[in-house]
């Protein structure tokens, strides 16, 4: 739930009710009893306490906002983490050649779905002149307070309450527009991006005099996109796909990949392998980013591995040289083979093995993997090896590779 406007107003002039809720557990088991205490205490707004301690505890443990904004559930699950829009606003600079130098001067960019600030916080790092907009008065109340708490001026980031495809900035006014439509309806994930909420195709005619930065789902079908797409993971989570308009764009393609505090880029303009050959010693499924922003190629000549079967994004190579030289994506799994049988021959191959605990991971193949476990049927306990298998479609055969995790440094 959101809060109304007062409520909003209330819970940023009362931090010392806002601490004493911080200090509840308002857990699961404990939240009846918890509300119950700050209903005794505040009345009609422990609803709004309990709300946002339990909203701004998510957001922060999700690395998206600071420990002292204010933030709803919605609002917060909606966020965009931190890292990723600290790379969104970082690239913006450098496509358009400006330093965060805080001045007046420059490029103009506007976030039309700002919500409660958490683009804009980054934007203004970069840039001089920031605009907010957003149709809910409460987020835009809340945005107003984190721009303050986290010591971004008014003067700096002007908050306006628009509709995203009615613009609320003269024409020419606005350089770049940031835009996050919904991802979702109540049929599921949105896929076309003439589906979001609202279209691009709406976005694009409102904001035609400026480029685009248009967040969406890491599963949008970009294919017709003539312009760049980015592709942002994070720990190994995929959390976006960012479409920009041709004149923001200086690749086709990019993936961005965060793991253990590091940072990867690859590009469709970086070397790529056409390799496709047996299995090696080793096998990876490469990171999230890579595979849905269709760089697993580059990937695999940035290590000097090579693709298993054109079609899947497995890699396989015999040398770990670019793992224990930090040349590739730290934190991945990566396993070393065992044997390869066909999917039939499975139950037999674990039981020579003396497998007692199994992990399965599927791609191209239709296999239920909790199905398949029982079918093997291990006999759990002491002694018994840990084994992982990876069933793909390598050629036209369902094939079961059986390895074990490598626990690498870094």
């Amino acid at each position: 739930m959101t809060y109304t406007v007062d409520e909003v107003h209330w819970l940023a002039e009362n931090a010392g009710a806002v601490a004493e809720a911080e200090q509840l557990e308002l857990s699961t088991s404990s939240k009846v009893r918890d509300s119950a205490r700050l209903r005794e205490r505040h009345g009609d707004k422990a609803r709004a306490l309990s709300e946002l301690v339990t909203a701004r505890r998510a957001a922060v443990r999700g690395g998206k906002v600071p420990g002292d904004w204010l933030v709803c559930g919605e609002s917060g699950q909606q966020a965009t983490p931190a890292l990723v829009a600290a790379e969104r606003a970082g690239f913006l600079a450098e496509v358009l050649g400006v330093g965060s130098s805080g001045g007046q001067t420059g490029p103009v960019v506007a976030d039309v779905t700002c919500s409660v600030g958490t683009e804009l916080l980054h934007l203004s790092r970069w840039f001089g002149t920031v605009f907010g907009a957003d149709l809910d008065p409460a987020r835009l109340a809340m945005a107003q307070y984190n721009m303050a708490a986290s010591g971004v001026s008014a003067h700096h980031v002007g908050l306006v309450r628009a509709d995203a495809v009615l613009p609320a900035f003269a024409p020419g006014s606005v350089d770049v527009v940031v835009a996050d439509p919904a991802r979702r309806t109540s049929r599921g994930r949105i896929r076309d991006p003439k589906d979001l909420l609202p279209p691009l195709p709406d976005l694009l005619s409102a904001h035609a005099g400026a480029a685009l930065a248009v967040k969406c789902a890491p599963g949008i079908d970009y294919t017709d996109w003539e312009g760049q797409v980015d592709v942002v993971s994070v720990d190994g989570g995929v959390k976006e796909a960012c479409l920009y308009t041709p004149d923001l764009a200086r690749h086709d393609r990019r993936a961005v990949v965060f793991r253990k505090g590091e940072r990867r880029v690859l590009t469709t303009d970086d070397p790529e392998s056409e390799d496709v050959a047996a299995l090696g010693r080793y096998i990876l499924d490469p990171d999230g980013a890579i595979v849905r922003a269709g760089l697993v190629r580059q990937y695999a000549a940035a290590i000097g591995w090579w693709r298993i079967d054109p079609h899947i994004a497995y890699l396989s190579g015999d040398s770990l040289g670019a793992f224990r030289e930090g040349g590739a994506v730290p934190g991945q799994r990566v396993f070393e083979v065992i044997d390869q049988v066909p999917l039939k021959r499975l139950k037999s191959a674990l039981a020579s093995l003396g497998c007692g605990r199994l992990e399965i991971l599927v791609r191209g193949v239709d296999v239920d993997p909790d199905a398949l476990r029982r079918k093997m049927k291990l006999k759990r306990g002491h002694g018994g090896r840990e084994l992982t298998v990876v069933v793909a479609r390598i050629g036209d055969t369902a094939t079961a590779v059986i390895a074990q995790e490598l626990h690498l440094r870094g």
